[in-house]
Parts: C-alpha cells; sequence; structure tokens
C-alpha cells in the first residue's frame, strides 16, 4: 500500500488522487490557522519554495480537531493562507486525522507510523514524509520546525 491509493477534496472542493504526486517527495501535514504552532506555515512554504523544483511537495490539511482552532469554512482557510502566511502549495478540504470519521488516508499514515510518536494524531502540524514511491519514511511532531526537517528531505531528493 501507499499514498497512491488514496483520493482527498482539494480546498476548493475538486476530488484529487494522491496518485497525481507519484515520483514526488511528499509532506503531509494537518494544519490550523488559529493554532499557536501557526507560524510553521511560512516555514512549511519555505521548504516548498526551495524543493519543488526537485519534484517535493506540501500538502496541508486543515483540521478543526484540536480545541477549534481550525474553525473558519474551506474557503475562509484558504484565504486566511494566502494572505496571512503567503502558502502557495496545496490545500485540502478540512478532514478528521483522528476518531470516527478519521480520513482514510490519515488512518493509513497513523499506521504506517506507529513507534514511538505513533497511534493518533497528538495535535496540529503533525508532519508525514513520504518517499518517491508513496511509502511514509518518517513521521515528525508538531513542535518540529520545518527547517529541521531539510536533512530528511534532502535525503529522499
Amino acid at each position: 500500500m501507499s499514498i497512491y491509493q488514496f483520493t482527498a477534496t482539494t480546498i476548493d472542493h475538486k476530488e484529487k488522487s494522491l496518485k497525481d504526486y507519484e515520483g514526488y517527495c511528499v509532506l503531509i501535514v494537518n494544519t490550523a490557522t488559529k493554532c499557536g504552532l501557526k507560524n510553521q506555515f511560512n516555514g512549511l512554504e519555505a521548504l516548498y519554495q526551495k524543493y519543488k523544483d526537485q519534484k517535493f511537495i506540501v500538502l496541508g490539511f486543515p483540521s478543526n480537531q484540536f480545541l477549534n482552532q481550525e474553525p473558519g469554512t474551506d474557503e475562509e482557510v484558504s484565504q486566511t493562507c494566502q494572505l496571512n502566511f503567503g502558502v502557495t502549495f496545496p490545500l485540502f478540504s478540512k478532514v478528521a486525522v483522528n476518531g470516527k470519521n478519521q480520513h482514510p488516508l490519515f488512518h493509513y499514515l497513523t499506521k504506517e507510523t506507529s513507534g514511538l510518536l505513533g497511534g493518533a494524531v497528538k495535535w496540529n502540524f503533525t508532519k508525514f514524509l513520504i518517499d518517491r514511491n508513496g511509502n511514509v519514511v518518517e513521521r515528525f511532531a508538531p513542535k518540529t520546525e520545518p527547517k529541521d526537517l531539510t536533512t530528511a528531505i534532502e535525503k529522499l531528493l
């Protein structure tokens, strides 16, 4: 199995197959614009800009599961990300990252990372690094700054 088996709804309400990212190094992040870690949007965008020409992409999945820190509509989330943080990487419609309504992609990601940081997503800005074959390589804690992922990303590029 890989991330390529999954589809997700983009922030502008279009179904997108993750197979479209085949051959890319992918960083999947659950995001929230009202979270105390929201400045990581800047670091995620910097990573995307630095490596996008090498087939690296960040995929943002907003979630409102942690203290109501993403209460807005998809349109509001998109606007906030663009205006406040200059986000140009792809964003998806809000998802549940845990629980009975958990998006199937996050079920797969959490199952694949059942080690030390594994299990349920504990907070916003949990990061999953995916290799060019669609396999989960590493999971990073919410407080891990995007700039600290450079070495891991460069190994996959």
